[in-house]
């Protein structure tokens, strides 16, 4: 409620009538809009919208306490009286989503049955939200699309950055929502878990010194990335200024029952038939890879900078390892490589560490950045073991173990990070 009363405020005073409707009896009305306001229930939905129509997933919107913001959330589109408050109201909205998933993530939003760490509450009221946004018909011109795009930066944390107090290091990350959801939409990413866990605390390095820590959570789309929301989140964190990072490092799910801190990150998109969430091919498959569409210059393959051996010494309760695998076509060569020591002079890229899909292109497009802006910054990836865990019986949302891993991989990137010599 704290985060919905801020959001209530900030709003009310962007459109003049907002307030009035953040009611209790506003937010049961979800998703009915209120009178007068015009929606369409005809608009047509992505791949990745249309996967609310399984129940459960509105389980963890109501089952973590974040049914009134999304109830709410009509309501306040309906009290802008034109675009240029629309897009207040989304970016508002977004915001304030964003600070109750920290606060669900931290602990500080206590109500809702589902486990305090878990993402996933995150992830579906921001679809949800997408949907009640795509619905309204406004009197007056909107682009749809832009709005959207505000939602979806502002409810990630792209618009959230350090609070540079003297003396104190800053550690920038990225986690990922969850995925693979056509095939079981209860999963969660440890990735996405981790980074809202850690966003906005402060650690205490190996060195003695105090880091903050600061995240986003991306998409699992390649459209986002053809559009540069990697280079958008990274950058202001690379560049000199009260933002700059003293580490970065992006994170995603990995492995089975262990950390692997990647080597080597690869240029090419080389996972199909692997979809995104959005069911989009790459284009890419091992014997063709391809780049990303307007991914600007670079070389085949980015190696880590990030401290590897201090960062190895965590070893509970998973081990952490070096992976220093990549696949590439040899120079003068037109079929693709297994090399377990890292890249040979001249080859083209198939797939980093991390494989050929986003998880090593978030790692190669942070650190290819990285190696522009901040050449001498550690740098890299970090992949998370497999999360495992969640009950047999299909209608149920979550189960001890699945609690318990998720709080272990969160703890021990915690631990993991700690271990920097900044």
């Amino acid at each position: 409620m704290t985060c919905l009363r801020r959001a209530a405020g900030l709003a009310a005073a962007l459109t003049g009538t907002l307030a009035a409707l953040l009611t209790p009896a506003a937010a049961q009305a979800a998703p009915a809009a209120p009178a007068g306001c015009r929606t369409s229930a005809t608009v047509p939905s992505d791949a990745e919208q249309a996967r609310l129509q399984d129940a459960r997933t509105a389980g963890f919107t109501e089952r973590s306490g974040l049914g009134e913001l999304l109830g709410a959330f009509p309501s306040a589109l309906c009290a802008a009286r034109d675009a240029r408050q629309a897009e207040r109201v989304v970016t508002t909205w977004g915001r304030t989503l964003w600070q109750a998933g920290l606060d669900r993530a931290q602990g500080r939003r206590p109500s809702g049955e589902l486990p305090a760490r878990d993402d996933r509450p995150l992830y579906w009221t921001r679809l949800a939200m997408t949907v009640r946004l795509a619905q309204w018909q406004p009197r007056f011109d909107v682009d749809h699309a832009a709005l959207r795009a505000r939602v979806e930066d502002a409810s990630r944390g792209l618009d959230d950055g350090f609070d540079s107090a003297p003396g104190v290091r800053r550690i920038f990350v990225s986690g990922f929502d969850p995925f693979g959801l056509d095939a079981e939409p209860r999963r969660a990413n440890p990735s996405g878990s981790a980074v809202l866990q850690l966003h906005g605390q402060r650690i205490t390095l190996a060195d003695g010194s105090t880091a903050e820590v600061r995240a986003v959570v991306l998409p699992v789309r390649y459209r986002d990335f053809d559009e540069g929301i990697v280079e958008r989140a990274f950058t202001p964190h690379l560049r000199p200024g009260r933002q700059s990072a003293d580490l970065i490092t992006s994170i995603s799910q990995g492995y089975p029952g262990k950390f692997t801190l990647e080597e080597w990150a690869g240029r090419a998109r080389s996972a199909d038939p692997a979809t995104d969430n959005a069911a989009a091919l790459s284009g890419g498959t091992t014997r063709h890879p391809v780049d990303a569409p307007g991914l600007a210059a670079g070389p085949q393959f980015v190696r880590t900078t990030l401290p590897t051996d201090g960062m190895r010494a965590v070893q509970q309760p998973f081990p952490v390892l070096l992976n220093t695998f990549v696949t590439e076509i040899p120079a003068g060569a037109t079929d693709p490589v297994f090399r377990p020591d890292g890249p040979t002079p001249g080859s083209r890229a198939v797939s980093g560490g991390g494989g050929g899909y986003l998880s090593n292109e978030v790692a190669y497009r942070s650190n290819r950045l990285r190696t522009l802006l901040a050449p001498g910054l550690p740098g890299g990836h970090l992949h998370t073991p497999v999360l495992t865990g969640l009950p047999a019986d299909p209608s149920l949302l979550t189960a001890p173990e699945f609690e318990q891993n998720e709080a272990a991989i969160g703890d021990e990137v915690r631990a993991i990070l700690s271990t920097a010599r900044l």
